[in-house]
């Protein structure tokens, strides 16, 4: 089984793929993790759980209690019974990235990637790929969520018609700044529901924080317009008001005109704002 490549990052691809079965799929090998590396996961679950407490959504909160996972890497299966009497979703290890094909059929049929092996030990503030506890820590808890549970399994049954229509960069971006990069406002206040920055300490702070991000209102059509790089800090961040808008935004909506009219157009740059657009307000207080 050949690695996978991708256009959106500049560093080269870790995982050993030899051996991975035809939908990239390989067992979880628990008992090869040393003591070491559930060391280094009960620090990062440690130092993420404590920025986890004022800057997560609740929904990722809840989950991460549910699972229960702070004394080592976790064993798959056992999440698995957990997932699967919440919304019928079970975890899958993987190599690292796969083809998007593939990816797309396994969310499809409620099947989730996880990335088996852990980052080392200098890559603790920042990761440009997923690691084990990107795709554990930072994916899965919002698997509890049934929104989300259903827009992703929506997401991957999307992926063949945008392949058909040679628009896959359009859908990517969708998932990129939802599922990996999303910000939701929460009683007023911008959290975080995104696995990327979830999973990393140093966005964390600052998809929240920094004066310099540019966050925008949740719009579906701006956001498969929007280019990224997955090896930097986002410079643009999209907000829902709700993680129900989500799906709700996205359900109904006919995504093949849309990408007739902008697949052949240049990505807008992230980090820019269009005429008459209005970042949003972190601090906006919710209407009563």
């Amino acid at each position: 089984m050949k690695k996978p490549c991708t256009l959106t990052s500049h560093s080269g691809l870790r995982g050993e793929y030899e051996g991975a079965r035809a939908d990239y799929t390989v067992g979880q090998d628990w008992r090869a993790y040393t003591p070491e590396m559930h060391e280094r996961w009960r620090r990062l679950h440690a130092r993420q759980s404590a920025l986890v407490r004022r800057y997560a959504c609740s929904s990722f909160r809840k989950g991460l209690a549910r699972l229960d996972c702070a004394d080592g890497i976790p064993r798959f299966e056992d999440a698995n019974a957990i997932l699967a009497s919440a919304t019928g979703w079970k975890l899958v290890a993987v190599p690292g990235f796969i083809p998007d094909e593939v990816f797309f059929d396994h969310l499809a049929h409620r099947r989730f990637p996880v990335t088996r092996w852990i980052r080392e030990e200098h890559e603790l503030d920042y990761l440009v790929e997923p690691d084990v506890f990107h795709d554990f820590f930072g994916h899965v808890p919002m698997l509890l969520d049934p929104a989300i549970a259903d827009f992703l399994e929506l997401y991957g049954k999307a992926g063949a018609r945008a392949m058909a229509m040679d628009a896959l960069p359009m859908l990517a971006r969708v998932y990129w700044y939802t599922i990996e990069f999303g910000l939701v406002r929460e009683d007023g206040a911008l959290k975080v529901f995104g696995a990327g920055i979830i999973s990393s300490h140093s966005e964390t702070v600052y998809a929240i924080e920094d004066p310099r991000v540019l966050r925008l209102p949740f719009d579906p059509v701006r956001i498969m317009r929007t280019g990224y790089m997955i090896d930097e800090f986002q410079k643009t961040y999209f907000v829902l008001e709700s993680l129900p808008q989500l799906i709700d935004s996205l359900v109904d909506l006919d995504f093949g005109p849309i990408y007739e009219k902008w697949r052949e157009a240049p990505a807008l740059p992230a980090g820019e704002c269009l005429p008459g657009e209005t970042p949003c307000d972190p601090k906006r207080e919710t209407a009563t």
